[in-house]
C-alpha cells in the first residue's frame, strides 16, 4: 500500500513541476511581448488581442508558437503601421526563430543585443525609419542567423568588419540606406551566402577580391553606390549567379573574361559606369540571359554578332555608349526580345526591316545616324522612338494599324509628306512627337480619334491650314506644341475645353483673329505662348492672363490690353503718322507724300517711356537717401535702445518719443558695448541698397549683424513693419540668413541678423585682401547649389528677392551659402518706384531686363536671371560687368562666345589652375546662360534648377578632374 502511495506522489510532483515550468515559460513570453507592446503606437489596433491577463500568447495576432514546447518561436508583424522604438522586451523570447517587423514606422537605432537570441534565424526590419550606424557588436553573436534584412531604412556609418563572422548567413540585405566607406575585406568569407544586396547606399572604394569563394551566391546587388576600380577578376567563380547588378557606380576597365562562365546568369546590369573597350564576343555564351543592360558607359566598336545566340534575351539596352556600325542581322534570332534600346550611339546605315517583325514592344534608336524610310507592320509595338536620325520619306499609312502604340517619336529627321489620317486610329497613343521634320499639309481632323493623347508635338514643320476644332476631343492633352509652322485662321475656342492642358505653344505661325475669352478656363496652364502671329483685339481678362508674360504674346502688334503700353479702344485708329515735309492737311495732300511718312512704333514709345521712368526713379531715390541721412544724423536720441529693462536711461519711455522697442525672437539679449555704441563707424562691415550693416557682440559672446535701414522715410506704420518683420523671422533655411530680431522707432529701424564671419560671396571672389583664399571647384559648386536651394525655398513661400547679387550672398564657416536681404521690399508701401530704381543703382549686371519696363509684371523669374549671372560669376571668378580701358565686358556675352568657340578654359577661374570637373563645368555654364535668358519664359523655375544641378553634380570624392593648361 505504501509503495502505491509513493508511486502516485512521485508522478504528482513531476506533473506539478511541469505545470509550474509551463506557467513560468508562458509568463516570460507574455511579459516580453507586453513590455514590447507598451513601447509602441498601434493606430490601427492590430495588437488588441495582446492581453497581459492571457497566459497563452500563442493565439495572439502575429504570434506563433512551437507546438512541442508552446514557446513563442515567430513574431511576424509586417505592415501593421506600428511605430515607436523596438523595446528590449523581445530579448525575453529566448526560443524566437523568426522576427519580422517589416513595413512599419519603427524609429531609433539597431539594438545590438538582438543577435543574442540564440535561436534567431530570420531578422527582417526592412522598410522602417531606423537610423544610426550598425552596432559593432551586432554580428558577433550571429551563429544561428540565416537571413537579415534592414533594407529601406536610414542607417549610416560603415559596414562592420564583424559581419564576416556570420558564417551561417544565406541572405543579407542592407539596400537603400546611407552606409558609406569600403566593403569589409572579409565580406566574401560568408561562404553560405546566396543573396547579397547593398544597393542604393554610399559605399566607395574597390570591390575586394575573393568573391569566388561564394559558391552558392545567386544574387549580387551593388548598384547605385560610389564603387570604383574594376570588377573582381574572379567573379566568374560564382557559377550559380543569376542576378548581377553593378549599375550606377564609378567602375571602369573591361568586363572580366571570367564572367563568360556565368552561364546561369539571367540578368546583368552594368549601366551608368565607365566601362570601355568592345562588348566582348563571349557575351553570346551567356545563353540564359534575359536582361542585358550595358547602357551609359563607354563601350565602342560594333555590336557582336554572337548576341544572336542569346535566344532567351527579352531586354537589351546598349544606349548612351560609343557603339558604331550596323545592327547585326543575327539579332533576328533573339525571338523573345521585347525591349531594344540602342539610342544615343553612333550607329549608321539602313534600319533593317526585320526589326519590326520580331514582336518587339519597345524600340528606341534615337540619336544615331540611321536612315531610309520607316517600315512599320507589327501590331504589338508600344513604344517607337526613332528621333534624331536621318530617316526620310513619308510616314506610312499603315502606322494606324499599330493599335497598341503608346509613344511615337519621329522628331528631328527629314520626314516629309502629310500626317496620315490613320493617326486617329491609335486609341492608346499617349505621346506623339513629329517635331523638327518637313511635314506639310494640314493637321488631320481625324486626330480626334487619338483620345489618349497627353502630349502632341508638331512644332518646327511646314504645316499649314487651320487648327482643327476636333482637337478638343483629345481631352487628356497636357502639352500641345504647334509652334514654328504656317498655320492660319483663328485659335479655335474649343481648345479651352482641354482642361488638363498645362503647356500650350502656338507661336511663330500665321494665326489671326482675337484670343478666345474661353481660354481663361484653362486653370492648369503653366506655359502659354502665342507670340509672333497676327492676333488682334483685347486680351481676355482673368485666369492666367492676369499674370501673363509680355514675351508670350509679343509680335502681335494689334493686340492690346493691360499688359501692353496702350489700352483698347472701340474704333481702332490708324498709327500715328509724322510728315516732316508738310503740316497737317487734307488726305489728298498726305497721300502724295506717303513715302515721306515716319510711323512712330509702339516699341519706340515704350523705350522712351522706360528711359524717362528710370531717370525719375534715380532722382527720387537720391533725394530720399539724402533726406534719410540728414534726418538720422540730427537725431542722436534715436539710438536709445531698450534691452531687458535694466539700463538706466535719462529719458522716460512714456515721455520720450525716440525711445525704441527692441525685440529678439530667441528671447532676452543685451549688447556687450551698450546701446549707444551699436552703430559706431568702426563697426561698419558693409553697405547696400537697403541700408548700412554693422557688427556687434551680445553679452553672451555671440556676434550679430545689425542692418540700419535707410528707407525709414518710406516706412509709415509700426504695425505693418512689425507684422512683416515677424514673418521674416519665422523663415528658417540653411541657405538663408536668419533674422534674429529688430528695433523700432518712428525714425529709425534696425534688423538684427546672424553674423557670418567669412563675409560675402563678392568679397571672397573679388576682394584683393581675400584673393589669397581661392575657392575650390567643389566649394563653388556647393555655393551654387546652396543658393539654388535657398531661392527655391523663397519661391515656395511666394517671396521674390528682387535684389540678388554676390554682395547679398554670405558664406558660413563651412562654405555653405546664405542668401540675405530677402523680403525687405515687403516693408515698402511703394514697391514699383523704389525697387526698380534701386536695382539700377545697386545691382548692375544682375538686374533682369524686365525691370526696365514699368508695365511688365515682375515675377520670380527675375531672381532666376540674377541666379544665372551668379552662376557665371562663381565659375569664372569675374564680375558681371567689367570696365576695361577701351571696352566694357559683359560676363554673359563673354561666356557665350567662349563656349561657342570651344574655349572652356576661358570660362573657368584661372586661379583654379585647371583643377575642375569639365563634365560639371560645361553644363553648369550652359545652365547659367539659360537662367540669364533675356526672355523670362525661357528661364527655368528654381525647383527645376535644383534638380538639374543635382544631376550635373559629380561625387566630390574620387572624381576625375580635367587638367587644362593655361
Amino acid at each position: 500500500m505504501m509503495q502505491v502511495l509513493l508511486f502516485f506522489l512521485s508522478h504528482f510532483l513531476v506533473l506539478f513541476g511541469q505545470v509550474i515550468s509551463t506557467d513560468t515559460v508562458f509568463n516570460d513570453d507574455v511579459l516580453g511581448l507586453i513590455v514590447f507592446k507598451a513601447a509602441l503606437q498601434d493606430p490601427n489596433g492590430k495588437l488588441t488581442s495582446w492581453n497581459e491577463d492571457d497566459n497563452n500568447p500563442c493565439n495572439w495576432v502575429g504570434v506563433k508558437c512551437d507546438p512541442s514546447t508552446n514557446r513563442v518561436n515567430a513574431l511576424v508583424l509586417d505592415g501593421f503601421s506600428l511605430s515607436g522604438h523596438i523595446d528590449r522586451g523581445l530579448l525575453r523570447l529566448q526560443n524566437l526563430q523568426i522576427l519580422s517587423l517589416a513595413r512599419n514606422n519603427f524609429t531609433g537605432s539597431i539594438n545590438p543585443d538582438l543577435t543574442s537570441l540564440g535561436n534567431l534565424q530570420v531578422l527582417d526590419f526592412s522598410e522602417n525609419n531606423l537610423y544610426g550606424p550598425i552596432p559593432n557588436g551586432f554580428f558577433q553573436q550571429c551563429w544561428s542567423l540565416r537571413s537579415v534584412s534592414f533594407a529601406n531604412n536610414n542607417l549610416s556609418g560603415k559596414v562592420p568588419e564583424s559581419l564576416s563572422s556570420c558564417t551561417s548567413l544565406e541572405t543579407l540585405n542592407f539596400s537603400s540606406n546611407q552606409l558609406h566607406g569600403e566593403l569589409p575585406s572579409g565580406i566574401w568569407y560568408l561562404k553560405g551566402l546566396q543573396s547579397f544586396d547593398f544597393s542604393s547606399n554610399l559605399l566607395e572604394g574597390e570591390i575586394p577580391e575573393g568573391i569566388q569563394n561564394l559558391y552558392d551566391l545567386k544574387e549580387l546587388r551593388l548598384g547605385k553606390n560610389r564603387l570604383s576600380g574594376r570588377l573582381p577578376e574572379d567573379i566568374g567563380g560564382c557559377l550559380l549567379l543569376k542576378f548581377i547588378d553593378f549599375s550606377n557606380n564609378f567602375l571602369s576597365g573591361k568586363i572580366p573574361e571570367s564572367m563568360q562562365r556565368l552561364t546561369s546568369c539571367t540578368s546583368l546590369s552594368l549601366q551608368g559606369n565607365s566601362f570601355t573597350d568592345h562588348i566582348p564576343n563571349w557575351i553570346g555564351e551567356l545563353k540564359s540571359l534575359e536582361i542585358l543592360d550595358l547602357s551609359n558607359n563607354r563601350f565602342s566598336g560594333w555590336i557582336p554578332k554572337s548576341i544572336g545566340n542569346v535566344d532567351s534575351l527579352s531586354v537589351l539596352n546598349l544606349s548612351r555608349n560609343e557603339i558604331t556600325g550596323n545592327i547585326p542581322d543575327s539579332m533576328i534570332n533573339c525571338n523573345k526580345l521585347l525591349v531594344l534600346d540602342i539610342s544615343h550611339n553612333h550607329m549608321a546605315g539602313i534600319l533593317p526591316s526585320w526589326i519590326f517583325k520580331m514582336g518587339l514592344q519597345s524600340i528606341s534608336l534615337s540619336e544615331n545616324n540611321l536612315r531610309k524610310s520607316i517600315p512599320v507592320s507589327y501590331h504589338g509595338l508600344q513604344i517607337l522612338d526613332l528621333s534624331s536620325n536621318a530617316f526620310s520619306g513619308k510616314i506610312p499609312f499603315s502606322i494606324g494599324g499599330l493599335s497598341s502604340l503608346q509613344v511615337l517619336n519621329l522628331s528631328t529627321n527629314n520626314i516629309s509628306g502629310t500626317i496620315p489620317v490613320s493617326i486617329g486610329e491609335l486609341k492608346s497613343l499617349y505621346i506623339l512627337d513629329l517635331s523638327g521634320n518637313k511635314l506639310n499639309g494640314s493637321i488631320p481632323n481625324e486626330i480626334e480619334g487619338a483620345v489618349s493623347l497627353s502630349e502632341l508635338r508638331l512644332q518646327k514643320n511646314l504645316l499649314s491650314g487651320r487648327i482643327p476644332r476636333q482637337i478638343e476631343k483629345c481631352s487628356s492633352l497636357t502639352s500641345l506644341n504647334l509652334s514654328h509652322n504656317k498655320l492660319i485662321g483663328s485659335i479655335p475656342a474649343p481648345i479651352a475645353n482641354l482642361t488638363n492642358l498645362q503647356y500650350l505653344d502656338l507661336s511663330w505661325n500665321e494665326l489671326s483673329g482675337s484670343l478666345p475669352k474661353e481660354l481663361t478656363n484653362l486653370s492648369q496652364i503653366s506655359s502659354f505662348n502665342v507670340s509672333h502671329n497676327h492676333l488682334q483685339g483685347e486680351l481676355p481678362v482673368g485666369g492666367f492672363f492676369d499674370t501673363i508674360s509680355p514675351s508670350s504674346i509679343s509680335g502681335n502688334p494689334l493686340l492690346c490690353g493691360s499688359v501692353f503700353n496702350h489700352s483698347c479702344t472701340i474704333d481702332h485708329q490708324k498709327p500715328i503718322v509724322l510728315n516732316p515735309n508738310s503740316s497737317y492737311s487734307n488726305s489728298g495732300a498726305s497721300s502724295q507724300n506717303r513715302h515721306h511718312k515716319i510711323i512712330l512704333s509702339i516699341s519706340a514709345l515704350i523705350a522712351i517711356g522706360a528711359a524717362v521712368f528710370i531717370a525719375i526713379g534715380v532722382v527720387v531715390v537720391t533725394v530720399l537717401n539724402i533726406h534719410v541721412r540728414s534726418s538720422t544724423s540730427h537725431s542722436p536720441a534715436q539710438f536709445a535702445l531698450s534691452g531687458g529693462g535694466d539700463e538706466d536711461y535719462s529719458g522716460s519711455p512714456a515721455k520720450d518719443p525716440n525711445y525704441g522697442k527692441l525685440v529678439m525672437f530667441s528671447g532676452h539679449a543685451e549688447f556687450a558695448d551698450g546701446a549707444n555704441n551699436l552703430l559706431n563707424k568702426d563697426s561698419e562691415i558693409g553697405r547696400g541698397g537697403f541700408g548700412v550693416v554693422y557688427c556687434t557682440v551680445l553679452r553672451d559672446g555671440r556676434s550679430v549683424a545689425i542692418k540700419k535701414l535707410t528707407i525709414s522715410g518710406l516706412i509709415k506704420s509700426q504695425e505693418d513693419f512689425e507684422k512683416e518683420v515677424k514673418i521674416l523671422g519665422e523663415i528658417k533655411h540653411q541657405n538663408l540668413v536668419a533674422l534674429e530680431g529688430y528695433y523700432w522707432t518712428s525714425s529709425l529701424q534696425l534688423l538684427i541678423y546672424e553674423y557670418l564671419s567669412r563675409g560675402s560671396l563678392h568679397k571672397l571672389l573679388h576682394d584683393e585682401n581675400s584673393k589669397k583664399v581661392v575657392l575650390s571647384w567643389q566649394q563653388r559648386f556647393k555655393i551654387i547649389l546652396g543658393m539654388a536651394r535657398g531661392l527655391t525655398y523663397l519661391h515656395k513661400l511666394n517671396m521674390i528677392h528682387y535684389n540678388l547679387k554676390s554682395n547679398n550672398v554670405l558664406i558660413d564657416c563651412s562654405y555653405e551659402p546664405r542668401i540675405g536681404d530677402f523680403g525687405l521690399v515687403r516693408l515698402l508701401p511703394m514697391l514699383d518706384h523704389y525697387v526698380l530704381s534701386s536695382k539700377i543703382q545697386s545691382a548692375l549686371g544682375y538686374m533682369a531686363p524686365e525691370f526696365a519696363c514699368r508695365t511688365v509684371r515682375i515675377t520670380e523669374k527675375c531672381d532666376v536671371y540674377g541666379f544665372g549671372v551668379l552662376v557665371l560669376e562663381v565659375v569664372t571668378g569675374r564680375k558681371p560687368v567689367e570696365y576695361m580701358e577701351d571696352d566694357v565686358v559683359v560676363l554673359c556675352d563673354m561666356v557665350r562666345g567662349a563656349l561657342e568657340g570651344d574655349k572652356l578654359e576661358q570660362c573657368v577661374d584661372e586661379r583654379l589652375f585647371g583643377n575642375f570637373a569639365a563634365e560639371e563645368a560645361v553644363p553648369l555654364l550652359k545652365l547659367g546662360l539659360v537662367c540669364a535668358s533675356q526672355v523670362p519664359s525661357n528661364r527655368p523655375d528654381m525647383a527645376e534648377v535644383v534638380n538639374i544641378l543635382e544631376m550635373i553634380q559629380c561625387p566630390s570624392e574620387g572624381q576625375e578632374e580635367i587638367q587644362i593648361s593655361s
